[in-house]
């Protein structure tokens, strides 16, 4: 039958609508304290908006996944949906925060048409997803579609890098969402946002395995979007430490086609000591794979290379260097003061590109045999091209009685790095060795999975010399930090305000108060913490070493107290029955006055040993004071903090 005009128009509006409805066909998702609420929406796209509080932060972002010439989350047909609730407790093997970690969420899971699910998951702190794939044999992942739409006026807290091929060590830059539009090209992941309503917006990665690590750039002024870099197909050297990709794929990534995708997360929040406090990083890292990890030992490390090896004094009689005896009198030191490692870096094997082969100025068996009869342990450095090519040195390792290795100048996160790192860390974990990833991306799980990764370098450290000040540093425990381990190697006795920093090695020295110093024991987290400095000088400070030593590297809880991002933080970490406490500042006032209630205690009176900023200490940033009191849980502190400076203490 012909349809008259008017059929053929009331038809095309049915039409219309249904394919409104389709469009407009949306599922949500709600934190279990109902205050974070996903919506997504299946239309021409697969997208998702967040909000807060009833307040929209993150507005139609756009996900999809192209696997060939096939792109997941186009036109997206729902097969199938569930929803359930986790509530379970997670015991980190090397526990960075909390011995301890409530998993509590929200899942929603779509399944679509096309053999792929999408992973919707709300805490309350925070909203993450991935991508899961049902694909025959293997695929090549050809682009990810990750878009966080923001208002043009949100702030942005990044580093960028030059290129794809960076070592995370940039200071931080901050930008409006339209600045960066303009003039910005690449950032590093984490990233944190500022919403024009008042809230912090952390994104970062996890599950990061068999893939490419992910960077944003800017998309346009209405936020930011994903961009990986490519696999590598061929290298030419450049050096013992690095390559030359020479040739690319097309693709991102070569994988299996049955598989998760990494997590893409959110920590949202209002308030600065939550955004500190998020162990987002455990809750979305993989499960251990390791039966046993019991023979992970974290613990702290006393480090050469910055000092320059340059122990000096009235009991040093031997000419000091990357020699025989200057690592004993290392061995020596650590055994007084407890410390667990030594690191021996560069200098320690006859030729960096041969693992077999010790200096004979070292004689490395000889001080592996001191060090056991002294309970330290050797830990030695590695390029990665030289691991690369010998990849059975962790057999032989473990044969002389080495406990751990730090990898160096990897320097890039696409698929065949995110790869090398976990070939490195199963092999590790197979002969019992620990790593330090430096010259490394931020953490993105694979600690999770093998637990023997102990910390990554990928930050702007203390070895960076005056690029690293408070200033910088600050942003670390609201954004590196949360990401998991960082190896900022602190522990400098030569204190210096930035404005007339000029150490160099052997007398290195690092920008902050003593107290500023002795307080990122207790507020930076590594599973592996360096003591830098000479040990020349930490026995002139016996005081102070004695507490740096005394800080654990793992905690049973951890609490921040006050803070507020890039500015101040104050935590209180408690191991065992004795707390920690500790605050850093940077140099946006003269002086704060820093008031601590001691209500974590429990009851009755305790002993705390205090180490505050010096009167002098604003311009003689040397400049510190120990004292020790009775405190009970009533008692409130007050602590006055100078610019760049800090605090730490003790109460058992």
């Amino acid at each position: 039958m012909k349809k008259t005009p008017l059929l053929c128009t009331l038809a095309a509006l049915l039409t219309l609508c249904c394919l409104s409805a389709q469009a407009q066909k949306t599922l949500s998702l709600t934190s279990p304290d109902g205050k974070i609420a996903v919506t997504v929406a299946l239309g021409e796209q697969l997208t998702y908006t967040v909000a807060i509080d009833d307040e929209t932060v993150m507005q139609d972002n756009a996900i999809a996944l192209t696997l060939g010439n096939k792109t997941l989350g186009a036109k997206p047909k729902l097969s199938k949906k569930s929803l359930r609730s986790v509530k379970e407790t997670l015991t980190p093997a090397v526990p960075m925060k909390n011995a301890k970690v409530d998993n509590n969420y929200n899942l929603l899971r779509l399944d679509f048409s096309g053999n792929y699910a999408v992973e919707f998951r709300a805490y309350d702190d925070a909203v993450a997803y991935r991508f899961v794939t049902r694909q025959k044999g293997t695929v090549d992942v050809m682009d990810e579609l990750c878009e966080v739409n923001l208002a043009a006026t949100a702030n942005l807290h990044m580093q960028e890098p030059g290129s794809f091929h960076c070592n995370n060590e940039e200071r931080y830059t901050h930008h409006t969402v339209a600045e960066w539009a303009e003039a910005g090209k690449l950032a590093e992941l984490p990233l944190l946002i500022d919403t024009p309503d008042g809230h912090r917006i952390l994104l970062s990665e996890s599950g990061l395995l068999d893939y490419a690590g992910m960077f944003v750039k800017p998309n346009g002024t209405r936020g930011v979007v994903a961009t990986f870099p490519h696999a590598p197909l061929e290298f030419a050297p450049n050096s013992d430490r690095s390559v030359h990709i020479t040739k690319e794929a097309d693709y991102i990534a070569r994988t299996a086609g049955t598989r998760a995708f990494p997590w893409r997360y959110f920590v949202i929040t209002r308030d600065d000591e939550t955004l500190a406090e998020s162990t987002i990083a455990t809750r979305l890292a993989p499960a251990s794979v390791l039966d046993d990890t019991s023979w992970i030992k974290p613990g702290q490390v006393s480090w050469e290379w910055w000092n320059d090896a340059s122990p000096y004094g009235p009991d040093v009689e031997f000419v000091s260097g990357y020699n025989l005896e200057t690592y004993k009198y290392f061995i020596d030191f650590a055994q007084k003061y407890g410390i667990e490692y030594i690191l021996m870096d560069e200098g320690w094997a006859k030729d960096t590109r041969d693992p077999f082969t010790p200096n004979p100025n070292v004689d490395l068996h000889e001080l592996i045999r001191y060090g056991q009869e002294r309970g330290v342990g050797i830990v030695l450095w590695l390029t990665w091209l030289t691991v690369d090519n010998h990849m059975d040195l962790f057999e032989t390792f473990a044969q002389w009685g080495v406990k751990g290795v730090k990898i160096d100048f990897m320097d890039r996160s696409d698929q065949w790095m995110v790869n090398f790192y976990e070939r490195v860390a199963a092999r590790a974990a197979q002969n019992h060795l620990f790593v330090d990833f430096h010259g490394a991306y931020r953490p993105a799980g694979l600690e999770g999975k093998y637990p023997n990764v102990l910390s990554y370098e990928g930050v702007l450290g203390m070895e960076q010399g005056g690029r690293c000040v408070p200033d910088n540093s600050l942003w670390l425990p609201f954004m590196r930090n949360i990401c998991g381990p960082m190896d900022y190697t602190p522990g400098a006795m030569l204190s210096y305000q930035p404005n007339n920093y000029a150490a160099r090695r052997p007398n290195n020295g690092s920008t902050g108060t003593r107290a500023y110093q002795m307080a990122l024991f207790v507020i930076f987290e590594s599973g592996l913490q360096m003591l830098a400095d000479n040990p020349t000088l930490y026995y002139r400070n016996d005081d102070c070493t004695r507490y740096i030593s005394s800080v654990p590297v793992t905690w049973d809880e951890t609490r921040v107290l006050e803070a507020k991002a890039g500015e101040l933080i104050v935590e209180a970490k408690r191991k065992g029955t004795t707390w920690y406490i500790a605050g850093i500042t940077n140099n946006s006032q003269d002086e704060r006055i820093v008031t601590l209630p001691l209500d974590f205690l429990t009851a009755g009176s305790h002993q705390l040993e205090l180490f505050t900023d010096g009167i002098n200490a604003g311009r003689q940033a040397m400049d510190y004071r120990r004292k020790e009191s009775t405190v009970t849980p009533s008692d409130v502190l007050t602590i006055k903090v100078v610019r760049n400076g800090g605090f730490a203490g003790i109460i058992k």
